[in-house]
């Protein structure tokens, strides 16, 4: 259930600041790039095009927290 809350905080956050969301966007891509490095350039686009509506989802609360690292040092 804290997992469910910390997700919804951070997803309210990415929808009410279009920067910090658009941060958060790039940063879970390059994430997610790194964790398929298999992948030809073209081949992760295409699954980013699809997938990153769950992948934002997912990863909210882990973006908002390196975020928020960012800020800090």
């Amino acid at each position: 259930m804290e997992r469910d809350n910390l997700m919804h905080g951070a997803r309210s956050a990415l929808n009410h600041d279009m920067d910090i969301r658009a941060w958060a966007e790039n940063w879970l891509k390059e994430k997610t790039r790194a964790d398929n490095a298999q992948m030809s350039d073209e081949e992760y686009e295409k699954y980013w095009k699809y997938h990153k509506p769950e992948l934002m989802h997912a990863g909210a609360a882990e973006a908002m927290e390196a975020w928020r690292r960012s800020r800090q040092g």
